[in-house]
C-alpha cells in the first residue's frame, strides 16, 4: 500500500462507517433503497453492518469492494478493525506510519485540574465526590496494588449522577479505555486490577488490557440479572476480568471453598470415589466459575435503593486472594461503597470515588459494624472442607469426614504391617 494511500485511509479509520465508505446519506431512505438493490444485499442487512459496525464477510464483502473498488484491506481500516495480519504490518511499516498520523496526535500535556473535593476521610481510606478521570491524573504511577472496577453497564438506567448510560458502542468502548489506561498507569508491577462487566462488553475491555497486563482469568459469576430474552440463552452470569501487571501477581492467595453438600441431608453432591484421603481438609481449590456469589435482595443487606450492588462475599474474596494487610485498594467507581467497607473491615488502605450523591457511602461507614458481622459469618465458611455446622451433620449421619478417612487410612496401614 502507498504511503499516501495508506495516509488517507488511516485518517479516515475509527471514523467512517459503512456508508460512509459507500458514499450513502443514510438519512435518504429513497437511495438507500435503490443502492441496495444495485448492489445486491438486503437493506437490512446494509443496516446491520452500519449500526454494529462489523466488517462484511463473504459474497457481502466481495459485492462491497467491486462496488466502491476498494480492497478488504482499506475496508477494515476505514472501520478501524485491524486483525493479526494488518496489525504485523503496521509494526513492520512503523515509522511510516508514524510520520503520516504524527501531525494529527495532540503533543500537549492537558491542563492539569484540580481533585475533586473529599467527601470523607476514615482510619483507612479517603472518598472522594466526581469524576474518577479527574481523580486519577492525581495519584501517583505504580503505587496501587488492586483495583477493582465495576462502571456502569451501558443499559440506559437512570443514576442519582444523571450520568449518560445510553451510549453508542464505541463512545462507551473508548470512555472505558480511558480509565483504564489511567488504572493500568497507578496500578503497582505485580498489582492486580479486576474488570466487573457484562460479558459483552468484558470482551472489548479483554482486547484492550490484553496489550499491556497479562490475562490470569476470565471469572464467570453465577448471578441472574435480566428475564429470559427471546431468542437469546438465558443471562445468567458476570464477567470478572483479572489481570496482573508484569509476569505474575506479588499477591495471590485465594482462600479455599468448602465442599458442596445436600442442604438436607447433608451428603455428597459430587463422588469423590477413592480420592477422599486425598481431599484437603482445608478446603477445595477455588475455580474460575463462582456459584456462591449471591445478590444483594435482602433489605438487611442493601446499603443504598433504586439501585443495584454488590456482594461483602465478592469482594471480600477478591481483596483476600490479591492484597495483604496494609496494601492499597482504589474502585473508581463507589456506587454503594461495598469495596471501601470490606477494605476498611480487612484493614486494607483505599482511595475511593463517585460521581452521583455519596450519602450512602457515607452512612455505611457509620454502621459498619454490620457490614464486619456480615463478613465474620461468612469467613466462618471457608478455608475449611466442612464448616462446623455441616461437619456436625455428617458425623451424626455417619458420613465421611477428612477424619474418619484418614483413621480408616491408619487402620488399614497397620493391618498391612502384620
Amino acid at each position: 500500500m502507498e504511503e499516501k494511500e495508506l495516509g488517507l485511509t488511516l485518517k479516515a479509520a475509527g471514523i467512517n462507517s459503512l456508508f460512509n465508505i459507500l458514499k450513502i446519506d443514510k438519512s435518504d431512505r429513497f437511495s438507500l433503497l435503490r443502492f441496495a438493490r444495485i448492489i445486491g444485499i438486503s437493506l437490512k442487512k446494509l443496516n446491520y453492518y452500519e449500526n454494529s459496525k462489523k466488517m462484511p464477510s463473504g459474497v457481502d464483502l466481495e459485492k462491497i469492494c467491486e462496488a466502491t473498488g476498494l480492497s478488504p484491506t482499506q475496508i477494515m481500516l476505514k472501520l478501524g478493525i485491524i486483525d493479526y495480519n494488518l496489525k504485523t504490518l503496521i509494526e513492520n511499516n512503523s515509522e511510516k506510519v508514524f510520520r503520516i498520523v504524527e501531525s494529527q496526535i495532540n503533543k500537549e500535556k492537558p491542563k492539569a485540574s484540580l481533585p475533586p473535593p473529599m467527601a470523607y476521610e476514615s482510619k483507612s481510606g479517603t472518598l472522594y465526590q466526581g469524576d474518577c478521570l479527574e481523580l486519577m491524573p492525581h495519584i501517583d504511577s505504580d503505587s496501587i496494588d488492586l483495583i477493582f472496577a465495576d462502571p456502569p453497564f451501558n443499559l440506559n438506567k437512570i443514576y442519582p449522577s444523571n450520568i449518560d448510560d445510553n451510549l453508542k458502542s464505541d463512545q462507551y468502548i473508548k470512555w472505558c479505555e480511558e480509565w483504564a489506561k489511567q488504572c493500568i498507569r497507578i496500578l503497582k508491577p505485580g498489582g492486580s486490577i479486576f474488570v466487573w462487566n457484562l460479558p459483552k462488553w468484558n470482551t472489548f475491555m479483554a482486547a484492550y488490557l490484553n496489550t499491556q497486563l497479562t490475562f490470569r482469568h476470565w471469572i464467570s459469576v453465577d448471578i441472574k440479572y435480566s428475564l429470559p430474552i427471546r431468542g437469546r440463552l438465558y443471562p445468567s452470569h458476570y464477567a470478572l476480568l483479572y489481570y496482573c501487571k508484569g509476569e505474575k501477581p506479588a499477591k495471590f492467595h485465594p482462600d479455599r471453598l468448602p465442599m458442596s453438600v445436600c442442604p438436607h441431608c447433608f451428603g455428597d453432591l459430587k463422588d469423590y470415589g477413592g480420592y477422599k484421603d486425598k481431599m484437603n481438609p482445608n478446603g477445595i481449590n477455588m475455580s474460575d466459575v463462582w456459584l456462591d456469589i449471591p445478590p444483594v435482595r435482602h433489605k438487611k443487606y442493601k446499603k443504598r435503593n433504586g439501585a443495584n450492588e454488590l456482594s461483602v462475599k465478592l469482594l471480600d474474596r477478591i481483596i483476600e486472594m490479591s492484597t495483604d494487610e496494609g496494601d492499597t485498594v482504589f474502585d473508581p467507581f463507589g456506587g454503594s461503597g461495598t469495596t471501601y467497607a470490606v477494605s476498611e473491615i480487612k484493614n486494607r488502605k483505599w482511595i475511593g470515588i463517585e460521581i452521583g450523591p455519596v450519602e450512602d457511602i457515607i452512612n455505611r461507614f457509620k454502621n459498619i459494624e454490620d457490614d464486619a458481622e456480615n463478613l465474620n459469618q461468612i469467613r466462618k465458611g471457608i478455608n475449611s472442607l466442612f464448616p462446623e455446622k455441616t461437619l456436625q451433620r455428617r458425623i451424626k449421619n455417619g458420613l465421611w469426614t477428612p477424619e474418619s478417612v484418614n483413621r480408616k487410612k491408619q487402620k488399614y496401614s497397620t493391618k498391612s504391617n502384620y
